[in-house]
């Protein structure tokens, strides 16, 4: 039987030309693929939060003005329409969802009757949320009928519990469109690992309604639970969530779809040697400046990045780890730095001059980049402050704290993520929620050897049994009780890793590369494709 293929696919997400999260790496990276397989009929849908000025990544055209101007005019639906500036530039519409502010009550009470959505007890983002969601739904629709697309096979796929009110928009107003629902993380499931609840050791005991009322999150799950129930493919991106939805959501996932990875701008050849170079000049540039001495001449950088989640990313797993690989002996300097987004107003002052002026002046408390708002209450400062680092040149092990986000204008490294990564001998992702895990997934992709746990997604699809960094991807064994086992094995990780040659250390970049080659999208994309199948041919039936 032949596979069944959309004609048009919309796709929703809040990270649409608004780079928030890992799923903005998820769409954006995908959208390559898609766009040379459905060329042009390839719609993402993101928020219009830019105001008067506009997304970076979004690129005004006249395609569809007449559209436009009739939902302006005729069902004041405000968008812009133009290319999403990544691989494959496919076309984005991005809506204005303010509008339906004044219709709130009334749409949160439609849903509760047809769908038994429960808004009643919302709070915080929920609303931005839902009336986001519902507003892509309206757009899909106003679309639909002014291009007259009843005759075509059409996908509508929308992204976490965010986008959710879409999805019932259309099974209210537009039936006839195959949905495609997908939960990234549940609600409910990082909840209960970031209130430091046992996630795993007592899942199959944990009622995810109950859950709600105790966790405070009963209009999210709501939401969440009902669109993976009413959609027409449910899938997640890894085995683990699935055990997770099918627990606390109560349903099954269609499919499992993993994320890819597209390889374009990861440098190759000289212009990687040269890249390489210039972010090691970066680093050390910023942590000699900070440190106030100069580093050893080869020294090892490591890195930990991605969302500011302390307990579920394994923040606190690699600062203790870094700290027992300093009473070890070392053969090479480390710095380790600590990359991760966190309450800062900007880069540290002392530490900016210092560096613009070429000054040679000492810098207290040096440990972090940029200035952090109430430091006092910060995760990572009170854990480094409790381990008594110092960060004196006598140390093996260094650590910086860089909480900003790297987007090339931090005023301190003014150079991108990416940009830097390349510069790591090894990064670390000892997760302990993580659906999928892209930091180590591009790491691999760049060839820096990475280690990641089996509790995530990533560290499950490379192996089912815990592995050394020798292999290009080390993976942990990690539990719900297990802490000082997983900053053990890292820490011996670490300290073995460091002993390696030259040789040894390009052996393992090449092993890390070969890893993320069987993670790019032209392996993964046939997920997608028995989603939208199975969508479209549910919808056939009705």
């Amino acid at each position: 039987m032949s596979i069944l293929s959309p004609d048009y696919i919309f796709e929703t997400s809040w990270e649409v030309c608004n780079k928030v999260g890992g799923i903005y790496a998820v769409l954006s990276t995908r959208a390559r693929t898609l766009q040379s397989v459905f060329p042009d009929k390839l719609f993402f849908i993101g928020p219009d939060i830019w105001e008067d000025s506009v997304s970076q990544d979004f690129i005004p055209t006249d395609d569809f003005a007449e559209w436009v101007a009739y939902a302006k005019t005729h069902e004041n639906l405000s968008v812009k329409v133009g290319r999403w500036d990544v691989c494959g530039k496919p076309f984005v519409i991005l809506v204005d969802f303010m509008p339906f502010f004044a219709q709130k009550n009334q749409i949160y009470g439609d849903f509760w009757k047809l769908y038994g959505v429960e808004s009643l007890q919302a709070y915080g983002d929920y609303d931005e949320s839902s009336m986001f969601g519902y507003a892509t739904g309206a757009v899909i629709k106003s679309f639909y009928d002014f291009y007259h697309l009843e005759n075509k096979k059409v996908v509508a796929h929308f992204n976490e519990w965010m986008s959710a009110f879409g999805l019932f928009y259309l099974k209210q107003n537009l039936p006839q469109v195959a949905t495609l629902f997908t939960t990234h993380a549940t609600s409910i499931g990082r909840s209960i690992a970031g209130n430091n609840k046992p996630l795993y050791d007592y899942l199959t005991a944990y009622n995810g309604d109950q859950m709600a009322r105790e966790l405070n999150m009963i209009s999210k799950h709501s939401v969440e639970k009902t669109a993976a129930h009413l959609c027409d493919a449910f899938t997640t991106v890894s085995d683990i969530t699935n055990k997770e939805c099918v627990q606390l959501l109560e349903k099954e996932v269609d499919v499992v779809t993993p994320n890819g990875f597209e390889p374009d701008f990861v440098p190759q050849g000289k212009a990687l040697k040269e890249s390489q170079k210039k972010a090691r000049e970066c680093l050390t540039h910023v942590a000699e400046n900070l440190l106030s001495y100069k580093l050893s001449k080869n020294p090892m950088f490591i890195g930990i990045s991605g969302r500011y989640e302390f307990k579920n990313k394994g923040i606190d797993v690699f600062i203790e780890a870094m700290k027992q690989v300093n009473d070890l002996p070392i053969k090479r300097e480390i710095v380790a730095f600590i990359m991760v987004p966190a309450w800062s107003d900007g880069k540290r002052g002392d530490l900016a001059y210092k560096m613009g002026h070429h000054l040679d002046l000492t810098i207290s408390d040096p440990f972090y980049t940029h200035h952090l708002v109430e430091i006092e209450q910060d995760r990572v400062m009170q854990m480094i402050y409790a381990l008594n680092y110092t960060n004196q040149q006598s140390q093996a092990v260094k650590i910086i704290f860089v909480p900003s986000y790297l987007n090339g204008n931090d005023g301190i490294f003014n150079m991108d993520y990416y940009d830097l990564l390349v510069g790591f001998d090894l990064t670390i992702f000892p997760s302990y929620y993580e659906p999928w895990g892209y930091t180590p997934l591009e790491s691999a992709a760049f060839g820096i050897p990475t280690i990641t746990t089996d509790l995530a997604g990533f560290g499950q699809w490379v192996s089912a049994r815990p592995q050394s960094v020798d292999k290009g991807v080390g993976v942990v064994h990690r539990t719900d009780s297990n802490y000082m086992e997983v900053v053990a094995d890292i820490r011996d990780m670490v300290a073995e890793f460091n002993k390696k040659s030259a040789t040894e250390h390009a052996k393992i970049r090449q092993k890390a590369s070969a890893i993320a080659s069987k993670a790019l999208w032209k392996q993964f994309i046939k997920y997608y494709y028995k989603a939208y199948d199975i969508a479209l041919r549910k919808v056939e039936k009705k």
